[in-house]
Protein backbone atom coordinates (compact mmCIF):
# COMPACT_ATOMS: atom_id res chain seq x y z
CA UNK A 1 0.00 0.00 0.00
CA UNK A 2 1.36 3.57 -0.90
CA UNK A 3 0.41 6.47 0.74
CA UNK A 4 2.08 9.68 1.76
CA UNK A 5 4.11 8.94 5.05
CA UNK A 6 7.14 9.42 6.68
CA UNK A 7 8.76 6.23 5.63
CA UNK A 8 11.79 6.37 3.26
CA UNK A 9 10.47 8.07 0.09
CA UNK A 10 11.38 8.44 -3.34
CA UNK A 11 10.21 10.61 -6.34
CA UNK A 12 9.24 14.11 -5.14
CA UNK A 13 7.86 13.42 -1.90
CA UNK A 14 6.17 10.59 -2.28
CA UNK A 15 6.54 8.06 0.34
CA UNK A 16 5.23 4.21 0.35
CA UNK A 17 4.39 2.41 3.32
CA UNK A 18 3.79 -1.04 3.88
CA UNK A 19 1.27 -2.28 6.46
CA UNK A 20 0.98 -5.94 7.07
CA UNK A 21 -2.32 -7.39 8.04
CA UNK A 22 -2.84 -9.36 11.24
CA UNK A 23 -1.91 -12.62 10.82
CA UNK A 24 -1.15 -11.95 7.07
CA UNK A 25 1.86 -11.04 4.86
CA UNK A 26 2.03 -8.01 3.24
CA UNK A 27 -0.49 -6.06 0.90
CA UNK A 28 0.99 -7.29 -2.19
CA UNK A 29 0.66 -10.81 -1.59
CA UNK A 30 -2.44 -12.79 -3.45
CA UNK A 31 -5.96 -13.73 -1.71
CA UNK A 32 -9.31 -12.81 -1.53
CA UNK A 33 -9.95 -8.72 -0.68
CA UNK A 34 -6.71 -8.13 -1.59
CA UNK A 35 -5.60 -4.90 -2.59
CA UNK A 36 -3.65 -1.42 -2.68
CA UNK A 37 -4.02 2.13 -2.74
CA UNK A 38 -2.10 5.26 -3.80
CA UNK A 39 -3.10 8.11 -1.51
CA UNK A 40 -2.39 11.35 -2.50
CA UNK A 41 0.43 13.02 -0.41
CA UNK A 42 2.22 16.03 -0.23
CA UNK A 43 4.95 17.23 -2.17
CA UNK A 44 3.44 16.14 -5.77
CA UNK A 45 2.15 12.42 -4.71
CA UNK A 46 -0.43 10.67 -6.96
CA UNK A 47 -3.47 9.19 -6.39
CA UNK A 48 -5.36 5.83 -7.59
CA UNK A 49 -6.94 2.74 -5.97
CA UNK A 50 -7.37 -1.41 -7.04
CA UNK A 51 -10.22 -3.25 -5.63
CA UNK A 52 -10.23 -6.90 -6.04
CA UNK A 53 -13.92 -7.96 -5.07
CA UNK A 54 -15.37 -7.98 -1.47
CA UNK A 55 -12.84 -8.14 1.14
CA UNK A 56 -12.83 -10.39 3.65
CA UNK A 57 -11.96 -9.00 7.44
CA UNK A 58 -8.23 -8.97 7.57
CA UNK A 59 -9.00 -9.29 11.92
CA UNK A 60 -7.99 -13.07 12.59
CA UNK A 61 -10.39 -13.11 15.47
CA UNK A 62 -13.60 -12.23 13.37
CA UNK A 63 -12.39 -14.63 10.87
CA UNK A 64 -12.30 -17.56 13.40
CA UNK A 65 -15.79 -16.58 15.06
CA UNK A 66 -17.72 -16.49 11.84
CA UNK A 67 -16.26 -19.89 10.85
CA UNK A 68 -16.67 -21.02 13.74
CA UNK A 69 -20.47 -20.80 13.26
CA UNK A 70 -20.50 -21.31 9.05
CA UNK A 71 -18.46 -24.49 9.54
CA UNK A 72 -20.18 -26.45 11.79
CA UNK A 73 -24.17 -25.42 9.83
CA UNK A 74 -22.74 -26.11 6.62
CA UNK A 75 -21.51 -29.38 7.63
CA UNK A 76 -24.54 -30.37 9.37
CA UNK A 77 -26.17 -29.21 5.40
CA UNK A 78 -23.93 -31.89 4.26
CA UNK A 79 -24.80 -34.71 6.40
CA UNK A 80 -28.59 -33.66 6.10
CA UNK A 81 -28.52 -33.89 2.11
CA UNK A 82 -26.31 -37.26 2.57
CA UNK A 83 -28.67 -38.74 4.89
CA UNK A 84 -32.00 -37.66 2.97
CA UNK A 85 -30.77 -37.96 -0.58
CA UNK A 86 -33.86 -40.04 -2.19
CA UNK A 87 -33.04 -42.36 -4.82
CA UNK A 88 -35.31 -40.99 -7.29
CA UNK A 89 -39.66 -40.52 -6.70
CA UNK A 90 -41.27 -43.52 -5.74
CA UNK A 91 -42.89 -45.17 -9.28
CA UNK A 92 -46.53 -44.84 -9.02
CA UNK A 93 -49.52 -46.37 -11.87
CA UNK A 94 -50.16 -42.73 -14.22
CA UNK A 95 -54.10 -42.28 -13.13
CA UNK A 96 -54.49 -40.33 -15.90
CA UNK A 97 -56.00 -37.17 -14.15
CA UNK A 98 -54.35 -33.63 -14.49
CA UNK A 99 -50.77 -33.70 -15.69
CA UNK A 100 -50.35 -37.26 -14.08
CA UNK A 101 -51.01 -38.64 -17.90
CA UNK A 102 -49.30 -40.00 -20.83
CA UNK A 103 -48.27 -37.22 -23.59
CA UNK A 104 -46.89 -37.08 -27.34
CA UNK A 105 -45.50 -34.15 -28.74
CA UNK A 106 -48.23 -33.77 -32.31
CA UNK A 107 -48.79 -31.30 -35.01
CA UNK A 108 -52.05 -29.94 -36.21
CA UNK A 109 -51.84 -31.47 -40.03
CA UNK A 110 -54.96 -30.03 -41.59
CA UNK A 111 -57.46 -27.50 -40.19
CA UNK A 112 -61.24 -27.80 -42.14
CA UNK A 113 -64.24 -25.42 -40.71
CA UNK A 114 -67.54 -27.56 -40.58
CA UNK A 115 -71.14 -27.42 -38.86
CA UNK A 116 -71.14 -27.57 -35.27
CA UNK A 117 -74.76 -29.44 -36.03
CA UNK A 118 -73.21 -31.77 -38.16
CA UNK A 119 -70.59 -33.05 -35.63
CA UNK A 120 -73.21 -32.93 -32.94
CA UNK A 121 -72.68 -36.70 -31.01
CA UNK A 122 -76.70 -36.21 -30.54
CA UNK A 123 -77.92 -35.45 -33.42
CA UNK A 124 -80.50 -33.16 -31.27
CA UNK A 125 -80.39 -29.39 -31.47
CA UNK A 126 -79.76 -28.28 -27.85
CA UNK A 127 -81.95 -25.86 -25.94
CA UNK A 128 -81.96 -23.45 -23.48
CA UNK A 129 -82.09 -19.88 -22.47
CA UNK A 130 -79.63 -18.21 -24.70
CA UNK A 131 -79.31 -15.42 -21.37
CA UNK A 132 -77.26 -17.82 -19.51
CA UNK A 133 -73.72 -19.09 -20.69
CA UNK A 134 -74.49 -22.72 -20.96
CA UNK A 135 -77.40 -21.44 -23.04
CA UNK A 136 -75.40 -19.55 -25.57
CA UNK A 137 -72.81 -22.10 -25.45
CA UNK A 138 -75.40 -24.80 -26.91
CA UNK A 139 -76.72 -22.56 -29.01
CA UNK A 140 -73.31 -21.59 -31.02
CA UNK A 141 -72.39 -25.35 -30.80
CA UNK A 142 -76.26 -25.92 -32.53
CA UNK A 143 -76.25 -23.11 -35.28
CA UNK A 144 -72.47 -21.67 -35.83
CA UNK A 145 -69.36 -23.26 -37.53
CA UNK A 146 -66.97 -25.53 -35.88
CA UNK A 147 -63.55 -26.72 -36.79
CA UNK A 148 -62.66 -29.86 -37.43
CA UNK A 149 -58.83 -30.65 -36.78
CA UNK A 150 -56.55 -33.25 -37.71
CA UNK A 151 -53.31 -33.91 -35.68
CA UNK A 152 -50.60 -36.34 -36.22
CA UNK A 153 -48.45 -38.04 -33.63
CA UNK A 154 -44.93 -37.30 -33.76
CA UNK A 155 -43.69 -39.12 -30.85
CA UNK A 156 -43.78 -42.96 -29.22
CA UNK A 157 -45.06 -46.05 -30.48
CA UNK A 158 -47.53 -44.85 -32.72
CA UNK A 159 -45.88 -42.20 -34.48
CA UNK A 160 -47.69 -40.82 -37.71
CA UNK A 161 -50.81 -42.15 -36.41
CA UNK A 162 -53.66 -39.07 -36.95
CA UNK A 163 -56.78 -38.63 -35.14
CA UNK A 164 -59.63 -35.75 -35.27
CA UNK A 165 -60.12 -33.01 -32.73
CA UNK A 166 -63.29 -30.83 -33.28
CA UNK A 167 -63.03 -27.16 -31.75
CA UNK A 168 -66.40 -25.64 -30.97
CA UNK A 169 -66.67 -21.25 -31.61
CA UNK A 170 -66.18 -20.47 -28.52
CA UNK A 171 -63.45 -22.71 -27.22
CA UNK A 172 -60.96 -20.20 -25.15
CA UNK A 173 -58.35 -22.04 -27.20
CA UNK A 174 -58.31 -22.26 -31.22
CA UNK A 175 -55.95 -24.73 -33.65
CA UNK A 176 -54.14 -23.91 -36.40
CA UNK A 177 -52.73 -25.92 -39.18
CA UNK A 178 -49.26 -26.50 -38.51
CA UNK A 179 -49.31 -25.44 -34.73
CA UNK A 180 -47.54 -27.81 -32.48
CA UNK A 181 -49.23 -29.39 -29.85
CA UNK A 182 -49.42 -31.91 -27.03
CA UNK A 183 -51.52 -34.74 -27.24
CA UNK A 184 -52.88 -36.75 -23.78
CA UNK A 185 -53.13 -40.66 -24.58
CA UNK A 186 -55.06 -43.11 -22.61
CA UNK A 187 -54.24 -46.74 -23.79
CA UNK A 188 -57.28 -48.10 -22.12
CA UNK A 189 -59.81 -45.97 -24.08
CA UNK A 190 -61.49 -46.54 -26.95
CA UNK A 191 -58.65 -46.66 -30.05
CA UNK A 192 -60.86 -43.74 -32.02
CA UNK A 193 -60.36 -41.66 -28.50
CA UNK A 194 -57.19 -42.77 -27.24
CA UNK A 195 -55.77 -39.44 -28.04
CA UNK A 196 -56.73 -35.59 -27.73
CA UNK A 197 -55.02 -32.33 -27.32
CA UNK A 198 -54.29 -31.39 -24.31
CA UNK A 199 -51.95 -28.14 -24.62
CA UNK A 200 -50.22 -26.24 -26.76
CA UNK A 201 -45.96 -26.89 -27.01
CA UNK A 202 -44.53 -23.77 -26.04
CA UNK A 203 -41.09 -25.44 -25.74
CA UNK A 204 -39.42 -22.82 -28.54
CA UNK A 205 -40.82 -19.54 -27.28
CA UNK A 206 -40.31 -20.52 -23.86
CA UNK A 207 -36.25 -21.57 -24.42
CA UNK A 208 -36.17 -18.19 -26.52
CA UNK A 209 -37.33 -16.09 -23.47
CA UNK A 210 -34.96 -17.91 -21.60
CA UNK A 211 -31.59 -17.25 -24.38
CA UNK A 212 -32.91 -13.65 -23.95
CA UNK A 213 -32.82 -13.77 -20.12
CA UNK A 214 -29.70 -15.60 -20.56
CA UNK A 215 -28.00 -13.00 -22.44
CA UNK A 216 -29.38 -9.95 -20.35
CA UNK A 217 -27.78 -11.12 -17.46
CA UNK A 218 -24.49 -11.80 -18.92
CA UNK A 219 -24.06 -8.56 -20.96
CA UNK A 220 -25.21 -6.70 -18.30
CA UNK A 221 -23.95 -8.87 -14.92
CA UNK A 222 -21.03 -9.93 -16.72
CA UNK A 223 -18.69 -12.31 -14.56
CA UNK A 224 -21.02 -11.60 -11.72
CA UNK A 225 -24.14 -12.47 -14.11
CA UNK A 226 -22.84 -15.83 -15.35
CA UNK A 227 -22.11 -17.06 -11.90
CA UNK A 228 -25.89 -16.20 -10.70
CA UNK A 229 -26.90 -18.07 -13.52
CA UNK A 230 -24.56 -21.10 -12.52
CA UNK A 231 -26.17 -20.72 -8.95
CA UNK A 232 -29.85 -20.39 -10.45
CA UNK A 233 -28.65 -23.65 -12.63
CA UNK A 234 -27.55 -25.69 -9.47
CA UNK A 235 -30.92 -24.29 -7.40
CA UNK A 236 -33.07 -26.22 -9.59
CA UNK A 237 -30.84 -29.00 -9.62
CA UNK A 238 -31.15 -29.04 -5.99
CA UNK A 239 -34.85 -28.54 -6.23
CA UNK A 240 -35.29 -31.55 -9.10
CA UNK A 241 -33.00 -34.02 -7.47
CA UNK A 242 -33.25 -33.75 -3.78
CA UNK A 243 -35.91 -31.55 -2.72
CA UNK A 244 -38.65 -32.75 -4.75
CA UNK A 245 -38.23 -36.80 -4.77
CA UNK A 246 -37.37 -36.88 -0.76
CA UNK A 247 -40.31 -35.21 -0.45
CA UNK A 248 -42.12 -37.92 -2.74
CA UNK A 249 -40.31 -40.40 -0.60
CA UNK A 250 -42.04 -39.56 2.42
CA UNK A 251 -39.44 -37.58 4.37
CA UNK A 252 -40.60 -34.46 6.58
CA UNK A 253 -41.09 -31.88 3.97
CA UNK A 254 -40.19 -29.20 6.67
CA UNK A 255 -37.03 -31.06 7.32
CA UNK A 256 -35.99 -31.33 3.69
CA UNK A 257 -36.96 -27.62 2.74
CA UNK A 258 -34.56 -26.19 5.68
CA UNK A 259 -31.80 -28.77 4.32
CA UNK A 260 -32.48 -27.72 0.61
CA UNK A 261 -33.11 -24.25 1.42
CA UNK A 262 -29.48 -24.27 3.01
CA UNK A 263 -27.87 -25.81 0.94
CA UNK A 264 -29.16 -23.36 -1.85
CA UNK A 265 -28.54 -20.28 0.27
CA UNK A 266 -24.70 -21.30 0.80
CA UNK A 267 -24.12 -22.29 -2.92
CA UNK A 268 -25.92 -18.93 -4.53
CA UNK A 269 -24.24 -16.47 -2.19
CA UNK A 270 -20.73 -17.76 -1.87
CA UNK A 271 -20.89 -18.33 -5.66
CA UNK A 272 -22.48 -15.02 -6.94
CA UNK A 273 -20.56 -12.62 -4.03
CA UNK A 274 -17.26 -14.84 -3.07
CA UNK A 275 -15.82 -16.36 -0.42
CA UNK A 276 -15.74 -13.57 1.96
CA UNK A 277 -16.95 -12.24 5.04
CA UNK A 278 -19.44 -9.87 3.74
CA UNK A 279 -20.80 -12.91 2.47
CA UNK A 280 -20.61 -14.40 5.66
CA UNK A 281 -22.58 -12.03 6.97
CA UNK A 282 -25.48 -12.37 4.70
CA UNK A 283 -25.56 -16.24 5.09
CA UNK A 284 -25.80 -15.69 8.89
CA UNK A 285 -28.55 -13.01 8.55
CA UNK A 286 -30.33 -15.27 6.02
CA UNK A 287 -30.35 -18.25 8.14
CA UNK A 288 -32.01 -16.61 11.09
CA UNK A 289 -34.81 -15.07 9.19
CA UNK A 290 -34.93 -18.36 7.50
CA UNK A 291 -35.58 -19.76 11.34
CA UNK A 292 -37.67 -17.20 12.47
CA UNK A 293 -40.09 -18.15 8.98
CA UNK A 294 -39.70 -21.36 9.92
CA UNK A 295 -40.87 -21.04 13.45
CA UNK A 296 -43.61 -18.67 12.53
CA UNK A 297 -44.88 -20.49 9.62
CA UNK A 298 -45.76 -23.40 11.87
CA UNK A 299 -47.02 -21.95 14.35
CA UNK A 300 -49.99 -20.28 12.10
CA UNK A 301 -50.53 -22.94 9.75
CA UNK A 302 -51.04 -25.44 12.28
CA UNK A 303 -53.05 -22.51 14.64
CA UNK A 304 -55.00 -21.83 11.32
CA UNK A 305 -56.11 -25.12 10.57
CA UNK A 306 -54.59 -24.96 7.00
CA UNK A 307 -54.39 -28.54 5.22
CA UNK A 308 -52.37 -27.56 2.29
CA UNK A 309 -54.89 -29.27 -0.10
CA UNK A 310 -56.85 -27.01 -1.44
CA UNK A 311 -57.15 -27.80 -5.32
CA UNK A 312 -56.84 -30.53 -8.41
CA UNK A 313 -53.25 -30.45 -7.96
CA UNK A 314 -52.37 -31.15 -4.47
CA UNK A 315 -55.79 -33.62 -4.14
CA UNK A 316 -53.74 -35.68 -7.02
CA UNK A 317 -50.54 -35.63 -4.92
CA UNK A 318 -52.30 -36.48 -1.97
CA UNK A 319 -54.24 -39.75 -3.44
CA UNK A 320 -51.05 -40.59 -5.33
CA UNK A 321 -49.07 -39.95 -1.89
CA UNK A 322 -51.00 -39.92 0.99
CA UNK A 323 -48.00 -40.49 3.43
CA UNK A 324 -46.92 -36.76 2.38
CA UNK A 325 -47.65 -34.55 4.97
CA UNK A 326 -49.69 -31.45 3.02
CA UNK A 327 -49.52 -28.63 5.64
CA UNK A 328 -45.59 -30.01 5.74
CA UNK A 329 -45.48 -29.39 2.17
CA UNK A 330 -47.16 -25.82 2.79
CA UNK A 331 -44.62 -24.64 5.10
CA UNK A 332 -41.77 -26.15 3.11
CA UNK A 333 -43.21 -23.64 -0.21
CA UNK A 334 -43.40 -20.69 2.55
CA UNK A 335 -39.35 -21.13 3.33
CA UNK A 336 -38.40 -21.86 -0.02
CA UNK A 337 -40.21 -18.99 -1.85
CA UNK A 338 -38.85 -16.32 0.60
CA UNK A 339 -35.32 -17.32 0.20
CA UNK A 340 -34.83 -15.80 -3.31
CA UNK A 341 -36.03 -12.34 -1.44
CA UNK A 342 -34.26 -12.70 2.14
CA UNK A 343 -30.72 -13.35 -0.30
CA UNK A 344 -31.67 -9.83 -2.07
CA UNK A 345 -32.26 -8.14 1.22
CA UNK A 346 -29.50 -9.82 3.57
CA UNK A 347 -26.75 -8.89 0.43
CA UNK A 348 -27.99 -5.36 0.08
CA UNK A 349 -28.18 -4.25 4.21
CA UNK A 350 -24.93 -6.12 4.56
CA UNK A 351 -23.27 -4.21 1.87
CA UNK A 352 -24.35 -0.77 2.33
CA UNK A 353 -23.04 -1.34 5.77
CA UNK A 354 -19.28 -2.43 4.47
CA UNK A 355 -19.59 0.98 2.11
CA UNK A 356 -20.66 3.02 4.66
CA UNK A 357 -17.76 2.36 6.81
CA UNK A 358 -15.09 2.70 3.92
CA UNK A 359 -16.74 5.83 3.15
CA UNK A 360 -16.62 6.91 7.43
CA UNK A 361 -13.75 4.53 9.00
CA UNK A 362 -14.89 6.50 12.39
CA UNK A 363 -17.67 5.50 12.48
CA UNK A 364 -18.92 2.82 15.35
CA UNK A 365 -21.14 0.03 15.36
CA UNK A 366 -23.78 2.14 16.27
CA UNK A 367 -23.47 5.07 14.16
CA UNK A 368 -23.48 2.46 11.17
CA UNK A 369 -26.11 0.43 12.17
CA UNK A 370 -28.33 3.91 12.35
CA UNK A 371 -27.06 4.70 8.98
CA UNK A 372 -27.99 0.73 7.62
CA UNK A 373 -31.06 0.92 8.98
CA UNK A 374 -32.62 3.96 7.01
CA UNK A 375 -31.38 2.36 4.22
CA UNK A 376 -33.04 -0.78 5.37
CA UNK A 377 -35.86 1.05 5.53
CA UNK A 378 -36.52 2.14 2.48
CA UNK A 379 -35.80 -1.48 1.15
CA UNK A 380 -38.66 -2.97 3.44
CA UNK A 381 -41.21 -0.70 1.95
CA UNK A 382 -40.37 -1.72 -1.69
CA UNK A 383 -39.68 -5.36 -0.91
CA UNK A 384 -43.18 -6.04 1.29
CA UNK A 385 -45.10 -3.98 -1.37
CA UNK A 386 -43.35 -6.30 -4.34
CA UNK A 387 -44.04 -9.70 -2.51
CA UNK A 388 -47.76 -8.86 -1.34
CA UNK A 389 -48.55 -7.57 -5.60
CA UNK A 390 -46.56 -10.73 -6.97
CA UNK A 391 -48.80 -12.89 -4.60
CA UNK A 392 -52.11 -10.65 -5.53
CA UNK A 393 -50.79 -11.03 -9.55
CA UNK A 394 -50.62 -15.23 -9.03
CA UNK A 395 -53.94 -15.51 -7.31
CA UNK A 396 -55.79 -12.64 -9.76
CA UNK A 397 -58.49 -14.83 -11.27
CA UNK A 398 -59.03 -16.75 -7.79
CA UNK A 399 -59.93 -12.82 -6.70
CA UNK A 400 -61.46 -12.13 -10.09
CA UNK A 401 -64.44 -14.84 -9.00
CA UNK A 402 -64.80 -14.01 -5.35
CA UNK A 403 -65.59 -10.54 -6.86
CA UNK A 404 -68.22 -12.05 -9.08
CA UNK A 405 -69.62 -13.88 -6.32
CA UNK A 406 -69.69 -10.47 -4.30
CA UNK A 407 -68.40 -12.13 -1.49
CA UNK A 408 -67.02 -10.03 1.58
CA UNK A 409 -63.62 -9.21 2.53
CA UNK A 410 -63.85 -11.43 5.48
CA UNK A 411 -65.59 -14.25 3.55
CA UNK A 412 -62.80 -14.63 0.87
CA UNK A 413 -60.33 -13.93 3.70
CA UNK A 414 -61.62 -16.88 5.56
CA UNK A 415 -61.41 -19.59 2.63
CA UNK A 416 -59.19 -21.99 3.47
CA UNK A 417 -57.37 -21.41 -0.70
CA UNK A 418 -57.23 -17.42 0.10
CA UNK A 419 -55.78 -18.05 3.85
CA UNK A 420 -53.37 -19.92 2.73
CA UNK A 421 -51.27 -17.06 0.47
CA UNK A 422 -52.52 -14.91 3.63
CA UNK A 423 -50.35 -16.61 5.43
CA UNK A 424 -47.70 -17.33 2.64
CA UNK A 425 -47.67 -13.64 2.32
CA UNK A 426 -46.85 -12.54 6.20
CA UNK A 427 -44.91 -15.29 7.44
CA UNK A 428 -42.28 -14.40 4.41
CA UNK A 429 -43.01 -10.51 4.94
CA UNK A 430 -42.25 -11.05 8.41
CA UNK A 431 -39.02 -13.01 7.87
CA UNK A 432 -38.02 -9.89 5.44
CA UNK A 433 -38.86 -7.03 7.47
CA UNK A 434 -36.72 -9.03 10.24
CA UNK A 435 -33.72 -9.53 8.18
CA UNK A 436 -33.18 -5.84 7.62
CA UNK A 437 -32.16 -5.20 11.74
CA UNK A 438 -30.52 -8.40 11.63
CA UNK A 439 -28.39 -8.58 9.31
CA UNK A 440 -27.32 -4.93 9.61
CA UNK A 441 -27.01 -5.14 13.64
CA UNK A 442 -24.30 -8.75 12.25
CA UNK A 443 -22.72 -6.38 9.63
CA UNK A 444 -22.18 -3.43 11.75
CA UNK A 445 -20.69 -5.53 14.38
CA UNK A 446 -18.23 -7.36 12.32
CA UNK A 447 -17.04 -4.48 10.26
CA UNK A 448 -16.31 -2.05 13.38
CA UNK A 449 -14.98 -4.50 15.21
CA UNK A 450 -12.36 -5.25 12.36
CA UNK A 451 -9.04 -3.89 12.82
CA UNK A 452 -6.03 -4.32 10.43
CA UNK A 453 -3.65 -3.84 13.41
CA UNK A 454 -2.16 -1.52 15.48
CA UNK A 455 -1.80 2.24 13.73
CA UNK A 456 -3.73 1.32 10.81
CA UNK A 457 -6.20 3.37 9.33
CA UNK A 458 -8.84 3.03 6.77
CA UNK A 459 -9.26 5.20 3.97
CA UNK A 460 -12.21 7.56 3.63
CA UNK A 461 -13.55 7.98 0.33
CA UNK A 462 -15.18 11.24 -0.80
CA UNK A 463 -13.67 12.88 2.37
CA UNK A 464 -10.42 14.75 2.65
CA UNK A 465 -7.56 12.44 3.58
CA UNK A 466 -6.40 12.13 7.06
CA UNK A 467 -3.19 13.25 8.64
CA UNK A 468 -0.67 9.69 7.91
CA UNK A 469 0.68 7.92 11.29
CA UNK A 470 4.25 7.90 11.02
CA UNK A 471 5.39 4.46 9.18
CA UNK A 472 1.61 3.73 8.27
CA UNK A 473 -0.07 4.15 5.39
CA UNK A 474 -3.97 4.39 4.74
CA UNK A 475 -5.94 1.47 3.85
CA UNK A 476 -9.05 1.12 2.13
CA UNK A 477 -11.03 -1.67 3.23
CA UNK A 478 -14.21 -3.65 2.32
Amino acid sequence: MHGAGNGSGHGSGAGHSYAPRAGEGHDHGPGPGDGHGHAPGPGGGHGHSHSHGPAAPVSKHLRKVIAAILIPFSAAVVVGLVVLWPGGAPPHERTGVGFDRQTQQATVSRVVSVSCKSVNASGETPTGDTSTAEGSSAQQQASGTCKKATIRVDTGNDKGRTFTEIVQPDQSRQLHEGEKVVAAYEPSAPKDLQYSVADVNRRFPMALLAGIFALAVVVVGRMRGLMALIALAVSFMVLTFFILPAILQGSNPLLVAVIGSSAIMLIALYMCHGLSARTSVAVLGTLLSLVLIGLLGSEFIGWAALTGNTDDNTGLIHGLYPSIDMSGLLLAGVIIGSLGVLDDVTVTQTSAVWELHEANPSMGWRGLYRAGIRIGRDHIASVVNTLVLAYAGAALPLLLLFSIAQSSVGTVANSELVAEEIVRTLVGSIGLVASVPVTTLLAALVVAADRTGPGSEPATVGAAPAPARTGRGRRRKR
